[in-house]
C-alpha cells in the first residue's frame, strides 16, 4: 500500500470517529433536553398552579383577591393538560368550584383540595416516570459514547503504532542500509516485503548495492594491478624510497631502501617508521630530519654496497584534494635517498686537485715576485717608462693570482673538514684595524674614504682572529672595489643585546634582492658585475663566520649601496 493511501485511509478513519462521537453525542444530548423541557413545560406548571390554588383555597369565601387568584390559576390548568387522566380530573375541579357559587362550604373546599391533590400526584408521578426516562436516556448516552469513545481510542492506539511503524520502520531499514553503503559493506541488502513506494525503493536499493558490489570487484581488481605495477616500478628505480603515511606508518619500501636499512620486508611494511627506529640509527635520523627538518642537509655516509656511499635525503610531503572539498589534505611523505657517491668522490678528486695545483702555484708565483722584485732594483738597471709599465702589470696580476690561489686553498680546508680554529679574546675594533690596514693602499687608488664606527663599551669576541680579520677585510675589499671615486665606505662595530655586530657598508651600485642569498654561494658572480674575481670570497667568509656560530647578512638595493654585517655571540 502507498503511503498516500495509508495516509488517505487512517485521517479518514480518525476524521470518521470524529463525526461519530459527534453525532451519537449530539443526538442522546437532544432527547435529554427534550425529556427535561417536557418536564418543565407541562407537569412542573401543573404542579405550580395547583400549590397557588391551594395556598388561597381557605381565603375563597372572604377575599375576593383569592377568588380571583383561583380563578385565573384554575383556567391556566385547564390549557396545561398534559397527561391522560389530568383532564378529567381538572373537570371535576372545575364542576367542583361551580357547584359553590359565590360561597363554598367546608364540604366544597374539602372536594376542590382532593382534585387538587389528585392533580399535584397526578404530575408528580409523571415528573418521576420522566426523570427515569431522562435518566435512561442519559445512561444509554454514556454508554454509547464510552463504547464509541472506546472503540475510537482502540482504533486511534492501533493506527498510533501500527501506521507510524509501517512508515519509520522502513525508512530505519534504507537508512541502516546507506550506512552499511558507505561502511563499504556492499553486501548490504534490503527486504522487499513491504509493497508500495518502499518496495520500489529496496529494489532500487538492491540494484545499486548490487552494481556497487560488481564495480568493487572489478576496482579492487584493477587496484590491486596497479598496486603492483607501483611496486615493480618502485622496485625498479635504483634510488631507496620509503612512503610513510600521517602517521609514520611505512606503506611501501623498495629493495635498494630494505638492503641499506638491513630489514626485511614484513618486518617494515605496515610497521610504525618510530618504533622501528628505536633500533636502527639509519632509520632514526631520517624520521628525526623528517619531523624536525635542519637547515643544513649533509650527506648521509651509509655503508652499501660493500663500500661507504653517500645519500643525499629529499623529503617529498604528500598532499591530495578530495573529492567535494577544495583545501589540499596531508596524506604521508616520500623519503628519496639520491645516490651521490660518485659525485662525491668526484668532489674529494676535485678538492684534492685544487688543493695540489694551488699549493704548487704559490711555488712559482713566490718565484716572479722575486724576480719582479730583484727587477724593479735600480742595482740591476734602470727601466723604462714601458718597462714599469709592465713590472706594475705584473705585479698587480702575480699578487691577484696569488690572493685567488690563497681562496682556493682556503676553500679546499673548508670542503675537507681540515678547517682549524685557534680562538682567543680579541676586541672588535683589532679586527676593524687590521681590515683597514690591509686595504689602506686600495682604498688610495680608488680614492675612497674609509670611516670607522666604534662604540665607547662594546664586549670583547672569541674567535680566530686570524680567519675573522680576513673575513672583515674580504668584505671592506668588496666594498672598495663597487665604490664609485671618492665614495664613503663606513666601517663599524655595535653590541645588540647578547651578540656583537660588525658591519660595513658602501654606497655604490648595490645589489639586486633576487641575488641576496646566491651571492654566498661558491663560485657565483652576480650578473653583470665587471670586477675580477673567483667568487670565493663570500662563500668563504659564511663558512669561516658559522664555524664560529655566527651569522651572515647582505642588506642592499640597487643605486643605493650594501651593507654586510657579520653578528657572533658575546
Amino acid at each position: 500500500m502507498k503511503i498516500k493511501t495509508k495516509l488517505t485511509y487512517g485521517i479518514g478513519a480518525l476524521f470518521a470517529m470524529i463525526v461519530l462521537i459527534l453525532v451519537v453525542s449530539v443526538t442522546y444530548i437532544r432527547t435529554v433536553s427534550a425529556d427535561t423541557r417536557n418536564i418543565l413545560a407541562a407537569n412542573y406548571n401543573s404542579l405550580s398552579y395547583a400549590k397557588q390554588m391551594i395556598y388561597v383555597l381557605d381565603r375563597l369565601n372572604e377575599d375576593t383577591g383569592a377568588r380571583n387568584i383561583f380563578v385565573e390559576n384554575l383556567k391556566k390548568q385547564q390549557q396545561n393538560i398534559t397527561e391522560t387522566d389530568e383532564g378529567e380530573i381538572t373537570a371535576r375541579l372545575t364542576m367542583h368550584f361551580q357547584q359553590a357559587k359565590d360561597t363554598l362550604t367546608a364540604e366544597n373546599i374539602q372536594l376542590l383540595r382532593e382534585d387538587l391533590d389528585a392533580i399535584m400526584t397526578l404530575n408528580m408521578s409523571s415528573i418521576y416516570e420522566k426523570s427515569k426516562i431522562a435518566e435512561v436516556t442519559a445512561q444509554h448516552a454514556v454508554l454509547w459514547i464510552s463504547l464509541i469513545g472506546a472503540g475510537c481510542a482502540v482504533i486511534a492506539l492501533a493506527l498510533l503504532i501500527i501506521f507510524p511503524a509501517s512508515i519509520t520502520k522502513p525508512i530505519k531499514e534504507l537508512m541502516d542500509g546507506i550506512v552499511e553503503i558507505s561502511n563499504r559493506n556492499y553486501d548490504k541488502r534490503l527486504s522487499i516485503r513491504a509493497t508500495g513506494e518502499f518496495r520500489n525503493v529496496a529494489v532500487s536499493f538492491n540494484n545499486m548495492a548490487e552494481k556497487l558490489s560488481e564495480y568493487r570487484q572489478s576496482i579492487l581488481a584493477d587496484i590491486l594491478s596497479a598496486k603492483k605495477y607501483i611496486e615493480a616500478i618502485v622496485n625498479s628505480i635504483h634510488e631507496p624510497i620509503i612512503g610513510l603515511d600521517e602517521n609514520r606508518k611505512i606503506l611501501f619500501v623498495n629493495d635498494e631502501a630494505i638492503n641499506i636499512l638491513n630489514f626485511k620486508r614484513e618486518e617494515v611494511i605496515g610497521k610504525s617508521a618510530t618504533d622501528l627506529a628505536l633500533k636502527n640509527d639509519l632509520l632514526r635520523r631520517l624520521v628525526r630530519e623528517l619531523i624536525q627538518p635542519g637547515e643544513k642537509k649533509e650527506p648521509l655516509k651509509i655503508y652499501a654496497d660493500n663500500k661507504e656511499s653517500y645519500f643525499q635525503a629529499k623529503y617529498i610531503p604528500i598532499k591530495v584534494i578530495n573529492t567535494g572539498e577544495s583545501k589540499e589534505q596531508y596524506i604521508g611523505d616520500v623519503i628519496l635517498l639520491k645516490n651521490i657517491t660518485e659525485f662525491k668522490e668526484l668532489d674529494t678528486a676535485k678538492t684534492t686537485f685544487i688543493s695540489t695545483i694551488s699549493h704548487e702555484l704559490k711555488t712559482p708565483i713566490s718565484a716572479i715576485m722575486m724576480s719582479l722584485k730583484l727587477l724593479e732594483d735600480n742595482r740591476v738597471g734602470d727601466l723604462n717608462e714601458e718597462q714599469h709599465a709592465l713590472s706594475r702589470s705584473i705585479k698587480e696580476n702575480s699578487e691577484r693570482l696569488l690572493s685567488i690561489t690563497g681562496e682556493l686553498l682556503k676553500m679546499t680546508q673548508v670542503e675537507t673538514g681540515k678547517l682549524q680554529l685557534n680562538p682567543k679574546i680579541t676586541k672588535p675594533i683589532e679586527l676593524i684595524n687590521y681590515a683597514v690596514n690591509a686595504t689602506r693602499v686600495l682604498a688610495e687608488r680608488f680614492k675612497c674614504n674609509i670611516e670607522v664606527e666604534y662604540p665607547e663599551k662594546i664586549a670583547k669576541l672569541f674567535v680566530d682572529s686570524e680567519k675573522i680579520a680576513w673575513v672583515i677585510t674580504n668584505l671592506l675589499s668588496n666594498a672598495i672595489h663597487y665604490s664609485p671615486e671618492n665614495a664613503r665606505v663606513i666601517i663599524g662595530a655595535a653590541q645588540v643585546g647578547d651578540k656583537v655586530e660588525i658591519f660595513v657598508q658602501d654606497f655604490g651600485r648595490g645589489i639586486d634582492p633576487r641575488y641576496h642569498q646566491s651571492i654566498f654561494d661558491r663560485y657565483f658572480r652576480v650578473p653583470g658585475t665587471k670586477v675580477q674575481g673567483s667568487g670565493l670570497g663570500l662563500a668563504i667568509s659564511k663558512e669561516f663566520v658559522e664555524a664560529h656560530g655566527g651569522t651572515i647578512r647582505v642588506e642592499s638595493e640597487v643605486d643605493k649601496g650594501s651593507r654586510f654585517t657579520i653578528s657572533f655571540p658575546v
